[in-house]
């Protein structure tokens, strides 16, 4: 699944990213420690979190996962969307919980 499948199926908001919309998801990671998420997403997951910073783009990148969801209406600052931009890492966001969204990833992966 695309992470523009997914966006149209969770009916998720873009904020930033377009050029990774064509990013492959395989698999899902939920978290906020952002030290934790490095050592732990996985290349092509989706990472669910609150965390909308620079930083956050920075692990996005490292981790290679395939987008960020901003869970509960998180803000997303004005350099965390330019690097998400420049680095093709899309944002999205959701009004809803962590929890409910990665029932619904996991879903949709079938796993």
């Amino acid at each position: 699944m695309t992470v523009n499948q997914l966006m149209k199926e969770l009916n998720l908001k873009l904020i930033a990213g377009n050029d990774g919309l064509d990013n492959e998801i395989s698999g899902g990671y939920c978290g906020d420690l952002l030290s934790w998420v490095m050592g732990r997403a996985q290349s092509g997951d989706a990472w669910i979190t609150i965390m909308g910073n620079l930083n956050a783009i920075a692990v996005a990148v490292l981790a290679d996962v395939s987008c960020i969801i901003l869970a509960e209406n998180a803000s997303c600052d004005d350099d965390a969307k330019a690097r998400a931009d420049l680095e093709g890492v899309p944002v999205l966001s959701t009004e809803e919980q962590a929890f409910p969204i990665a029932v619904k990833l996991s879903k949709l992966l079938g796993i």
